[in-house]
């Protein structure tokens, strides 16, 4: 079988490039042809796979340039051709789709749909739903564009905080919505969270699409688990909606000796806030990747994971369950089907007592803490590997076939 995936980024910047990748790699493994189609970066990586790169949106220039170039960031037609001459050399015979809004636009979808080749969509944040992507308005989680009714990001100026962001976010939506992009552009949406799958059949209810889940692949055997630590952890994007501040202020009230490895908007405030309020258990290593985060990680008791808003499915808790580590994760999104009742706890991230009185438990809790870690790990081994991954995605790519 031939499949085409579709995603706005050919390098590594977060999770949803690891899944969009990591794809490919559990197909290629059972002898599937892949292509892929993105847009041009000299950080792209080389698969050894046929791929097409068009232009990435231009945003330089005054605000006459940046006004004249925001249609095609709705719609395509450049794009689209490129896209068609893809599918006629390739020839694939299912169109896997993962964030392509503004990169690439629907537009590309079109030309599958002239040749009746089937299209499946992942959804990794809530861009579909949301002209935001994280149904998050920087204080709170916020629901006010359901129904159709995008003005209200541009009342609360959500899009990075700006008014034209905002403006052309939800003018964006409003146009997707009128040429029904979500409705007749895509024969399968698939999720990999309950809580996602559900959110959307909230917003959507007049819609008649069909829905699916599919769950990340991972390689645990990637990592070597220690199940032991000297300290709590987290690591990942040092931002508001990440609730890092959470755990510097729960680390006021507990004894829990914490490192935070991450680099972001936020990190300069709260190195601030911890001088300032004398929080002595609390170090920030700032950025690290690779071997060097993994040494890091390894050497952890448990790994704190504090987001205010609807995470789908985070890549550090399956980091962090590989490492044998049990992880305290907010009661947001995704995050409670990971985590569950035995692979470590759950608290709410507003409620900073209950963060601290988590934290304390679980380092207090060694042999608790042990005892999660194993069955976190045998978690991301059973449940993750590429066999389960390959059954369901197969499953799902049939169930359009014609």
């Amino acid at each position: 079988m031939n499949i085409l995936l579709v995603h706005k980024f050919h390098h590594l910047t977060g999770g949803a490039e690891v899944f969009y990748f990591e794809v490919a790699r559990v197909l290629k493994s059972y002898g599937h042809e892949v292509s892929f189609f993105s847009t041009e970066s000299e950080k792209n990586i080389n698969t050894g796979d046929v791929a097409h790169f068009v232009p990435a949106p231009n945003y330089s220039g005054g605000l006459l340039d940046k006004l004249k170039a925001l249609p095609s960031t709705f719609y395509s037609k450049d794009k689209k051709k490129a896209f068609a001459k893809l599918l006629d050399e390739f020839k694939p015979d299912i169109v896997h789709a993962f964030a392509i809004h503004v990169h690439l636009t629907p537009s590309i979808l079109e030309a599958a749909k002239e040749r009746n080749i089937p299209v499946v969509m992942s959804c990794n944040d809530y861009k579909h739903i949301c002209p935001n992507y994280k149904i998050y308005d920087g204080t709170s989680n916020c629901e006010l564009c359901k129904g159709g009714k995008f003005y209200n990001a541009v009342k609360k100026r959500c899009c990075k905080g700006s008014f034209s962001f905002s403006l052309a976010s939800s003018l964006e939506a409003y146009i997707h919505e009128h040429k029904k992009v979500y409705d007749s552009l895509v024969d399968k949406y698939l999720f990999a969270s309950e809580f996602m799958l559900n959110k959307t059949k909230e917003f959507w209810v007049n819609k008649k699409v069909q829905y699916g889940v599919l769950k990340n692949p991972f390689k645990p055997e990637q990592y070597s688990p220690n199940y032991s630590g000297d300290y709590a952890l987290y690591f990942g994007r040092v931002i508001d909606e990440k609730g890092v501040d959470r755990i510097v202020h729960a680390a006021k009230n507990c004894d829990v000796p914490v490192k935070i490895i991450g680099d972001g908007p936020q990190l300069a405030e709260l190195q601030a806030l911890a001088e300032r309020e004398n929080i002595n258990n609390v170090e920030f290593l700032g950025p690290m990747w690779g071997d060097e985060l993994n040494q890091v990680l390894v050497n952890s008791r448990f790994v704190i994971v504090p987001s205010l808003w609807h995470e789908n499915f985070p890549y550090v808790i399956f980091q962090a369950f590989a490492c044998g580590k049990p992880v305290l994760g907010s009661k947001r999104g995704g995050i409670p089907e990971l985590v569950g009742e035995e692979r470590g706890s759950l608290f709410e991230p507003n409620n900073i007592e209950d963060l601290s009185d988590c934290m304390s438990k679980m380092w207090n809790s060694v042999e608790t803490c042990k005892q999660q870690g194993l069955k976190a790990r045998t978690y991301v081994e059973t449940e993750f590997n590429d066999k389960v991954f390959y059954e369901a995605i197969m499953s799902n790519y049939r169930s359009v076939l014609k």
